[in-house]
């Protein structure tokens, strides 16, 4: 973990309420797809952690949606303003399982993580592909990013008005592949959990007191006991989760 100040250097909308920003500072404490961020906030008591989208070139892109005050704040910043950042949080995605064409299913604020796994797969010379899933058209939000890495990518609304109609899960049978990575809600993870045709590893979203362990607040029960998603985590295999135990 390292506390660093970055600097705003963009930060656009992207989608409804969806914001993308991008950051420029000392980033070396960042090296895995699947880590987070955690983001002082003048006036706010506890950071707001946030996946890192991408990271390279002494440049950090963060996507975020606002839910709150806090990130309401975050969507009105300008360039050249500063922002207090705990970094290099959380394990990461582990590349090494992934077979040759590994699938990347990403639900709604779950997708920034998945574009950097997706260009350091492709860089590792493997084919992956993307489901994105979102509520409605208005929501959508990177499917070209991810096509300029020449990633297959299927989105899917739940009302229909892009891509496929339905759930991640509905796409998820329509293609073949080696193992799976995902990133979205609770429910999500159970459906893709119940669909999947092979193992993964899934990157939870979860509410953090801290950001670095000390709290338990973001407690996960798995085979091997209790795990904090913002220290053992924020990605665990399929395999090691409890389900029948998640709320």
């Amino acid at each position: 973990m390292k506390q660093i100040v970055a600097v705003v250097e963009k930060n656009r909308l992207l989608a409804r309420d969806t914001y993308e920003m991008t950051l420029s500072g000392d980033f070396c404490a960042v090296t895995t797809p699947g880590q987070f961020v955690d983001v002082k906030l003048d006036g706010y008591f506890l950071r707001r952690p946030i996946s890192v989208c991408d990271c390279r070139d002494g440049r950090l892109v963060l996507i975020y949606k606002v839910v709150g005050s806090g990130t309401e704040t975050m969507s009105r910043m300008n360039t050249g303003e500063k922002l207090d950042l705990l970094t290099g949080l959380g394990n990461g995605f582990d590349t090494a399982p992934s077979g040759n064409e590994p699938l990347l299913i990403g639900g709604g604020a779950g997708v920034p993580p998945l574009y950097w796994l997706a260009r350091r797969l492709t860089e590792e010379g493997k084919n992956p592909r993307v489901i994105l899933g979102f509520r409605t058209s208005d929501d959508v939000f990177y499917e070209k990013e991810f096509r300029a890495l020449a990633v297959p990518v299927t989105v899917a609304t739940e009302n229909g008005s892009y891509g496929v109609k339905g759930f991640v899960t509905d796409a998820m049978t329509a293609v073949s592949y080696s193992y799976y990575y995902a990133c979205g809600p609770m429910p999500m993870f159970r459906a893709v959990h119940d669909t999947a045709r092979t193992e993964g590893q899934m990157s939870f979203e979860e509410r953090m007191g801290c950001g670095f362990g000390a709290c338990m607040g973001c407690s996960c029960r798995t085979l091997t006991g209790s795990k904090r998603l913002c220290k053992d985590g924020p990605v665990l295999l399929s395999k090691e989760v409890l389900w029948q135990t998640q709320e």
